[in-house]
């Protein structure tokens, strides 16, 4: 029988992947700013792990970086939809002390947006050997699963939402005990955690997870916290927190809940947009997390501080990426130690 491990997010790295924003994407118009928040946070990785980089050019990325720089940096040029590398990429396991790639199906957040060069990129990236020769391979594409959408505490744990994995268009006719099964035996957790409330204004992606709580370690949980009673989301996200709240772990202890504060009103072309301090990426020795020039940002990076005590907490400004419906962690996709 196959011993399946789904590591955190804060297991030691290999390195990220990032899909590269270009003309062909929904950053054309503001192709300039986004590309210099990609810089920005790609910086901060190179400096602690590799950067593999998907892009239709390698020279209009390799020209932001310095020699230094380069030496962490992988470029793989491949035709690209768009740049949410947190859901078209591979889903990193190991499977009997193996490193596996798992290729999950994208179809653009349940058919809302084309997917066909996306749905390729990992399948193509192993192929070019862009990981190191002991990485294995299994499609998976018949479940459609987006990495933005579960939360491993790697010892056997799963965090998602009910709102995502059950939307039109991603598995249905199946119920949701059998997704429940499925998400068990593919990887070789014994339980899910399942949250039913929760949502962010202008979010395309039907409640994923990582836009709302998140697993610090393996007893804690960071997650949005509304206090203003005339926001939209009070309520849902009280209710939210009160699910957070009756969750125990494995040794029946309630988790340490870590309240995020709920980012600022962003309102882009009339509509608001999914702001959230969630949408954070752990890195080796750091914590990346989104910033949008608001007083809030400073109590953000205060409690977070709080849930990765030995880790730097840098902030980046993701107010360019927020116009696209999404923030920091999906724009990214960690490969464990062993990977690349």
């Amino acid at each position: 029988m196959n011993n399946v491990v789904f590591p955190p997010e804060w297991y030691p790295q290999s390195g990220v992947l990032v899909t590269w924003p270009h003309a062909g994407t929904d950053w054309f118009d503001t192709l300039e700013e986004v590309t210099e928040c990609y810089v920005t946070f790609s910086k901060e990785i190179l400096k602690r792990e590799k950067l593999l980089v998907v892009c239709p050019e390698e020279d209009e990325v390799v020209k932001h970086f310095t020699p230094q720089e380069r030496k962490n940096l992988i470029t793989s040029e491949l035709k690209s939809n768009d740049t949410w590398s947190r859901d078209h990429g591979a889903i990193s396991v190991f499977i009997n002390g193996k490193p596996m790639l798992f290729d999950f199906g994208f179809n653009g957040w349940g058919l809302k947006f084309a997917a066909n060069h996306d749905n390729q990129i990992t399948q193509h990236l192993f192929r070019q050997e862009e990981f190191k020769p002991e990485v294995q391979y299994t499609s998976k594409k018949r479940f459609i699963l987006e990495g933005g959408s579960i939360e491993s505490n790697g010892k056997g744990t799963l965090l998602t939402t009910s709102q995502c994995l059950m939307a039109p268009n991603r598995n249905q006719p199946m119920m949701l005990e059998e997704i429940d099964e499925y998400l068990k035996s593919t990887f070789g957790v014994h339980r899910i955690l399942w949250l039913n409330h929760g949502y962010l204004a202008g979010d395309d992606t039907d409640s994923h997870v990582d836009t709302l709580a998140r697993f610090c370690d393996e007893q804690t949980i960071a997650y949005v916290k509304c206090d203003d009673k005339t926001d939209e989301h009070f309520d849902e996200l009280k209710r939210m927190e009160n699910e957070l709240g009756s969750f125990k772990t494995t040794e029946g202890k309630p988790y340490r809940l870590i309240p995020l504060p709920m980012a600022d009103a962003v309102y882009h072309d009339g509509y608001r947009l999914p702001a959230t301090y969630a949408n954070f990426l752990i890195i080796n020795d750091a914590v990346l997390m989104p910033t949008y020039a608001s007083a809030k940002d400073e109590m953000a990076k205060k409690q977070l501080q709080k849930a990765f005590p030995y880790r730097e907490i840098i902030g980046v400004d993701c107010l360019p990426l927020i116009k696209q419906h999404g923030s920091l962690h999906c724009v990214t996709m960690q490969f464990p130690k062993g990977f690349i």
